[in-house]
């Protein structure tokens, strides 16, 4: 019996319809350029947020998590509207919301996916819900469709003005691939990405520093990218390419918006060259592009933070082919790119810097490509 149904059983009784899993995801590369339009390349995460749910008679939506269990929402599906309830029950009551449905449901929440730590976990909360729903109800929604029906949760529903990435990652991803997925095209291409068998492991570094996506630093950095494309005269900043860069950048007058469009407009290419480089096995090159957009966000971006660039630096140090912060930033994760057999080092390296600052001890573990959302039971 998977947890949430376990946790289904205790709190309301009986088995549920159906047990429902969505995975986080990491970014490998393209930041902060899903809502500019732009590139990025995601792959999902084998730890999933399950989601166990019974339709009921009623108009009544019951909500409970197994990480607080003595806390149950119950809503009348009359009364959900954007703001209500607050906190992570938001993330679940927007979801019948944004399907169009006023009916019933009781689900339980179990997650292994690290809270706050930029790797999606309200995408995998939403997509896991989303996904349970569409099937419990018929309403015969495809993956695609799914994903932006999704969005709208979090963006409309939350709050958050987050990009269409997390979606489309945590419901398209296949096993061993990396989905290089074109915002502006709608399109996405699954890109074969298996650094086991090149002698590398993802380590994901969790600052345990705690950000949010509705917080005032991600949708400032929003709202400068709309500022830009607006004074360039363009509607998203994906309008610029890299070889009008520098020519955009003379006609800004804001050193600040200066900043942020040559990150956006670098990073694109940078997605465009990692695809290139898995496609030619050339790990040397996915390394460093990952080591540059690194330096890209802390600089141009001004999106990292003091965890996150001593993570970097320890995983190159330790001998990283490339490392760099992942997820919306200021907090969260970084990824490392690692040589197998100095895996354990670099481990090592980075709690004891981390110890050596006073920083809170972080969550270090490795990760691999894993298949999307799917219904487990």
């Amino acid at each position: 019996m998977t947890g949430a149904a376990q946790l289904f059983r205790t709190i309301f009784g009986g088995r549920p319809d159906g047990v429902w899993a969505a995975p986080g995801r990491v970014n490998l590369i393209g930041e902060h350029t899903d809502y500019n339009d732009g590139l990025v390349l995601p792959f999902a995460l084998a730890e999933r947020t399950e989601a166990a749910i019974r339709r009921r008679d009623d108009r009544l939506v019951r909500i409970c998590s197994s990480q607080n269990p003595q806390q149950i929402f119950g809503i009348p599906t009359r009364e959900l509207a954007p703001g209500w309830p607050a906190g992570w029950a938001a993330y679940v009551a927007g979801v019948p919301w944004a399907l169009e449905t006023d009916v019933g449901f009781d689900v339980a929440i179990d997650s292994k996916v690290p809270v706050g730590a930029g790797l999606s976990s309200s995408a995998a909360l939403i997509c896991a819900v989303g996904l349970g729903l569409n099937d419990l109800l018929e309403l015969g929604l495809s993956r695609r469709e799914l994903a932006q029906r999704t969005r709208r949760t979090e963006n409309d529903y939350v709050g958050a003005p987050t990009g269409g990435m997390d979606q489309i990652a945590s419901l398209l991803c296949t096993e061993g691939h990396a989905v290089l997925y074109d915002v502006r095209a709608n399109s996405i291409e699954q890109v074969p990405f298996d650094p086991p068998a090149a002698g590398l492991e993802v380590l994901v570094v969790d600052t345990r520093v705690r950000h949010g996506h509705a917080d005032g630093e991600y949708a400032a950095r929003r709202e400068d990218c709309e500022r830009a494309a607006t004074a360039l005269g363009v509607r998203s900043l994906r309008e610029i390419g890299f070889a009008d860069l520098d020519s955009a950048l003379g006609r800004l007058g804001s050193k600040r918006l200066v900043k942020r469009t040559r990150h956006v407009v670098t990073e694109n290419q940078r997605v465009i060259d990692v695809a290139a480089a898995l496609a030619a096995d050339d790990w040397s090159s996915v390394g460093e592009l990952l080591t540059a957009a690194h330096a890209s966000i802390r600089y141009d971006f001004e999106a990292s933070c003091t965890e996150l660039d001593i993570a970097v630096e320890m995983l190159l140090d330790s001998g990283a082919a490339g490392a760099r912060m992942t997820g919306g930033g200021f907090g969260g994760a970084a990824i490392g790119l690692v040589p197998s057999a100095l895996a354990y080092e670099a481990e090592h390296t980075v709690r004891a810097v981390f110890a050596d600052n006073g920083f809170t001890p972080p969550n270090i573990f490795t990760v691999v490509p894993s298949a999307g959302a799917t219904r487990i039971a």
